[in-house]
């Protein structure tokens, strides 16, 4: 018998994935780049190795429409935000704040990469101002949809592409989990539980690659709540994911990162899903969402909840300054009067009212995050070298700078951000997310919700890191 209430329709077609020209064997191949972007970091002559146990790796260059080297024309493009110029994005699944880039504009063909293309941990850290080393050894936990059966390898070619130190499950590094804390079951083999998986997996890699990159010492511990969470917006599901937070604090997190959003209900904000997210601390980041202002009403859930830290987004050129990025969730919860520490100043942008984003980290996907991913049950076309953004980029790097500091005994929700001294951010100043929502339409709403400028603004809250001083 389903166990599932309310839920949505399955899909019946399987996502078509063309283009891309493959190429196989039994032994690992390696993918040397010897030379991309003059003045890169030392992580862009990357090597980006085959699944273990063989598999296939692909070796043909994404396209850019023009001649030289495409992998360092792609990388050029990121560094100067102009990638959406001539490619488009569309969401990894319906419920995650993942946006994966296209070939084309209006296309869903990923495009593909011989090596990694977008922003890698080097890049990242670099333009947060963090130390050159890592420490922390605490645990950042993931929660995600369904079962990526090639994560532990896709994982292990991502970290050795940049040359962070290995984390397999053989050294306890990366740990696999269930929601309810057992042995995660066997992933889909076929219909619509494949193809969803599929497409989670994008977010599943993007997750764990930005934890990697905001600490490479880290240990991980990724907790898979059901496929079908993935795209039902039902209290099941957040229960499930509620349940899965409480699993990770037994497992001993630090911290944990949800990049998905739901339907804020009296169910969700009350009551025992309330309580799973009161852990003081452990660090409980969430994503705010793809979709820019939200109407002031509802945030989705669990970036609504007053012991979570919403995470909005940024474009994150490298050459100018960093801006809003247009389409960061931004908003309100009017379940409640704030966010745990949450001043007063920054509630009255929200008539008193829990107010969102707390803090932002890059989001935008014409300046994303290099990922790698080549599970493909569905459609056996594999995405091996992408460009992940949305939210979901800058939830789980925010989680990774809170392991990696390690000063987590009196977090409770963003208490400590708003505490942290003005050095420890960099202020966006810049940027509007009103594409779908106007701040003027909705009475009590201030326009610092919708437009960034210097201060507190609901696209990237206190701004984004500087260094580890306020985490």
């Amino acid at each position: 018998m389903d166990r599932r209430r309310g839920r949505t329709a399955l899909r019946t077609g399987v996502r078509a994935i063309v283009g891309g020209r493959r190429a196989t064997g039994g032994a690992a191949a390696l993918i040397v780049i010897s030379a991309l972007l003059a003045g890169a970091p030392s992580s862009a002559q990357a090597v980006a190795a085959a699944p273990a146990g063989g598999g296939t790796v692909r070796t043909a260059a994404a396209t850019d429409g023009g001649g030289g080297d495409p992998v360092a024309r792609l990388r050029q493009e990121v560094r100067t935000g102009s990638l959406l110029d001539a490619h488009g994005t569309r969401s990894v699944c319906p419920r995650c704040a993942g946006q994966i880039v296209t070939e084309k504009k209006g296309g869903s063909t990923p495009l593909r990469a011989s090596a990694p293309a977008g922003y890698g941990p080097q890049d990242l850290a670099k333009a947060y101002g963090l130390p050159a080393k890592s420490k922390s050894t605490a645990t950042i936990a993931i929660i995600d949809a369904g079962v990526d059966a090639t994560l532990a390898s896709d994982l292990a070619a991502y970290r050795a592409a940049f040359g962070l130190p290995a984390c397999g499950t053989a050294s306890g590094c990366l740990t696999l989990k269930n929601y309810t804390g057992g042995k995660q079951p066997a992933p889909q083999k076929s219909g619509p539980g494949a193809a969803l998986e599929e497409d989670v997996a994008v977010e599943t890699s993007l997750d764990l690659d930005a934890a990697s990159a905001a600490c490479p010492t880290c240990h991980l511990l990724e907790i898979s709540v059901p496929w079908q969470d993935g795209e039902d917006d039902n209290d099941v599901s957040t229960g499930d994911f509620a349940k899965a937070v409480d699993t990770a604090v037994a497992a001993g997190a630090s911290a944990i990162s949800i990049s998905y959003g739901y339907t804020a209900d009296v169910t969700n904000t009350s009551g025992a899903s309330l309580k799973a997210f009161r852990h003081k601390g452990v660090a409980i980041t969430a994503s705010t969402g793809d979709s820019g202002f939200n109407g002031g009403i509802h945030q989705a859930w669990p970036s609504n909840l007053p012991s979570v830290t919403a995470v909005g987004g940024v474009t994150l050129p490298v050459d100018a300054p960093a801006t809003g990025w247009w389409a960061a969730g931004s908003g309100c919860e009017t379940n409640f009067t704030a966010a745990t520490g949450q001043p007063a100043a920054v509630t009255a942008a929200c008539g008193h009212h829990r107010a969102a984003a707390d803090v932002s980290a890059d989001a935008d996907p014409a300046t994303g995050l290099a990922v790698y991913d080549t599970y493909a049950p569905s459609s056996g076309e594999p995405y091996d070298w992408t460009i992940v953004g949305g939210t979901s980029a800058s939830a789980p790097y925010i989680a990774g700078l809170y392991a990696r500091a390690g000063h987590l005994s009196a977090v409770q929700g963003p208490n400590t951000l708003y505490q942290a001294p003005a050095s420890g951010f960099t202020d966006v100043t810049g940027g509007t997310n009103e594409d779908y929502h106007q701040c003027a339409d909705y009475p009590g709403i201030r326009a610092s919700l919708c437009t960034a400028g210097p201060g507190w603004d609901g696209l990237t809250g206190i701004g984004m890191p500087h260094g580890l001083g306020a985490f």
